[in-house]
């Protein structure tokens, strides 16, 4: 494939190697996303084979957790991969990540720790996100500079 059939690779190349940064984010996204599908996968297998109070629930919530755990795959390959259009995706994971960690704070079990972890990735990585290094190797610009 020629750099004109693919010119963010070429520009990725020039840019020099991924920052780690970029490089902890994106595994941080990715370790989001294993856990979605690890949960979804436990909740289904429950569902099954247990006895849950409602077998309908318990798949449809596993379903649901393994199609939402594709929005930080995918951002963590883009990550990876230094596309520009990865890090909304990632962004928008850890947000939606910190209203969980918080109602697992609520609860009176051993979901805590589990709130206190997904706290801390999220905002670690909503961190290295933000990064001003992380922001040039993904070639994005901030407001004002579209004409530099």
């Amino acid at each position: 494939m020629s750099s004109e059939q693919n010119p963010t690779t070429e520009a990725a190349e020039e840019a020099g190697p991924r920052p780690g940064r970029l490089t902890a984010a994106a595994a941080l996204a990715a370790l989001e996303g294993l856990a979605l599908v690890v949960g979804g996968a436990w909740m289904i297998v429950g569902g099954l084979t247990g006895h849950p109070d409602d077998r309908t629930s318990a798949l449809t919530g596993g379903v649901t957790l393994i199609v939402l755990a594709l929005l930080p795959l995918l951002a963590a390959r883009g990550l990876l991969a230094r596309r520009s259009w990865s890090r909304g995706p990632a962004v928008i994971t850890q947000i939606m990540a910190l209203p969980v960690a918080y109602n697992l704070l609520q609860v009176d079990s051993i979901a805590i720790p589990a709130g206190i972890v997904l706290a801390v990735v999220a905002v670690t990585a909503l961190v290295l996100l933000v990064n001003p290094t992380t922001t040039r190797a993904l070639g994005i610009r901030g407001p004002g500079s579209a004409g530099k």
